[in-house]
């Protein structure tokens, strides 16, 4: 059978167009040849993700991201993706977006979860997650260590400005007076160190005979403590109690005795008094008028008439 030019352009411009759809729909990450199930999974951020990106079940790639696009007017992104059919999951399971280092980008994981009746289908919605990858967590990281850095800069900077300020002309040579005062209080104390050195040597002799002296006076005396450690001390103390005793005695009984009456009599005391007064008294008249008591006449003239005293004692 023979086909006529028009039947013949129009089965290669069918072929054509199928191979067109079939090379757009691999390009896109799609095997029209393959039974794929389609999935979406909606993410706030999806950042390192791109079409084309690997889609995994355990590690294993199972399928492609076919698109990622606007959700909604929040802002939020659905995500499309094909999964081989093999492989049956939960619509529970999550899509989780992970990875993100320095140079891979950022992979799409299904963590399955295995519930009977409620296998996933194509078309079916996964709930989304995104797992922080290596830059989220090296710059997590890294925030709080520049803020205690920008910290710790400032810090060393109002340091630096506070020594400055210290630091001005008239205290630096305040300090390098002060160090030269030093340099030469250390050259002193070299001095007076040398001039020390000199007298011990010149008098190592007489040290040493201190010295000996010294231990030789310390051993007299351990001697004297030793024999002094071999005294009967209680043979002294009740000697010594025994005296104390005889001394209470003799006390006692000179209180008891004549002695005691003399030191206890108040009139005892008061007649001594009066008669130390009257003694007093007489030797002062006495000495006022000595011819009451010694009268001498060459002649014979008459003794003067006694008068008596008008201090005379009642």
């Amino acid at each position: 059978m023979k086909f006529t030019r028009e039947v013949k352009t129009g089965i290669l411009a069918l072929c054509a167009i199928a191979l067109l759809i079939f090379g757009y729909s691999f390009l896109k990450g799609k095997n029209l040849l393959e039974n794929d199930r389609t999935f979406y999974a909606i993410y706030d951020n999806v950042e390192g993700l791109i079409p084309s990106s690997p889609v995994t079940i355990n590690g294993l790639v199972v399928g492609k991201v076919i698109s990622i696009d606007f959700a909604d007017r929040t802002g939020k992104l659905i995500v499309q993706f094909n999964v081989d059919s093999e492989f049956s999951f939960s619509k529970n399971s999550e899509a989780k977006v992970y990875g993100g280092g320095l140079i891979g980008g950022k992979s799409l994981a299904i963590i399955p979860s295995y519930e009977q009746g409620l296998e996933a289908k194509d078309q079916d919605t996964l709930p989304g997650r995104i797992e922080a990858g290596l830059l989220e967590l090296v710059n997590e990281k890294l925030t709080p260590l520049q803020l205690k850095l920008e910290t710790a800069i400032s810090d060393a900077d109002t340091l630096l400005t506070s020594v400055n300020g210290v630091l001005s002309s008239d205290n630096q040579r305040n300090l390098n007076s002060i160090f030269n005062d030093l340099s030469v209080t250390m050259r002193n104390f070299r001095n007076v160190s040398g001039s020390l050195n000199t007298v011990l040597a010149g008098n190592e002799k007489k040290l040493n005979t201190t010295f000996t002296n010294l231990e030789e006076m310390s051993t007299e005396l351990n001697q004297f403590t030793n024999s002094l450690s071999k005294v009967d001390v209680e043979r002294l103390g009740n000697n010594l109690e025994t005296v104390l005793n005889n001394l209470n005695k003799t006390v006692t009984d000179l209180d008891k005795g004549t002695v005691g009456k003399l030191i206890k009599d108040d009139k005892l005391y008061d007649n001594l008094e009066r008669a130390t007064y009257e003694l007093e008294l007489l030797l002062q008249d006495l000495r006022l008028n000595p011819t009451r008591y010694v009268n001498i006449s060459v002649f014979g003239k008459k003794n003067k008439p006694y008068i008596p005293p008008t201090d005379t004692i009642n």
